[in-house]
């Protein structure tokens, strides 16, 4: 399961499709909102966005809800989407480039990029959670089953969501259904970046 993404989305490029969507950034917002990093994984703080009044604001999240009280194991860095209401919940979005699936038994593991074909970026849709202490936010990535593209390589995927869902995920203004699903194939070029060592 994916736990490894690309942000190399540019200042310009995001608040050029941003106005294209008429979404708001909030005027305070800056390029150093939106750092551009090769690998983010579990447990690095990275740039998510959310809605803020008629806004829609980056910020800075852990990727991975810690792990319920009581509960041994590492952070919960995806989340099944499928038979579950996200109508009160902390939605988000995951700005990205690219996310990468893994094949092979041992380390290290072929990996493979995703990015999508007619867009050069996307978002994987989230949740967030509010940080403990003097912990920053938390963030999670939705999962659904694997669409044509990534079935031969994984068997589930991350829901990634074209830049017209944007909105509507954060509003929730289309039904869940229409929104957290795979997409359509030839949706993303796949590329092996790192043969795997068997």
């Amino acid at each position: 399961m994916c736990n490894d993404y690309e942000q190399h989305i540019r200042w310009k490029e995001y608040c050029e499709m941003m106005q294209s969507l008429a979404l708001r950034v909030p005027i305070h917002q800056t390029e150093l909102d939106l750092p551009q990093v090769d690998d983010i994984k579990i447990g690095d703080v990275a740039p998510v966005m959310r809605a803020s009044g008629y806004e829609v604001e980056l910020f800075p999240a852990k990727f991975g809800f810690p792990p319920p009280p009581g509960r041994k194991g590492g952070p919960v860095f995806n989340f099944v989407s499928e038979n579950r209401s996200f109508s009160e919940s902390r939605r988000c979005l995951i700005p990205a480039s690219a996310f990468f699936e893994f094949t092979g038994t041992k380390y290290p593991k072929a990996k493979h990029r995703f990015t999508l074909n007619d867009a050069p970026m996307f978002a994987i849709a989230g949740l967030w959670r509010e940080g403990e202490g003097n912990e920053p936010a938390s963030m999670t990535m939705l999962t659904t089953k694997p669409g044509p593209d990534v079935e031969p390589i994984h068997n589930r995927q991350v829901v990634v969501l074209r830049p017209e869902d944007w909105e509507p995920w954060l509003k929730l203004s289309k039904p869940q259904g229409d929104l957290l699903k795979p997409l359509a194939e030839k949706s993303f070029a796949v590329e092996l970046v790192r043969a795997g060592s068997d």
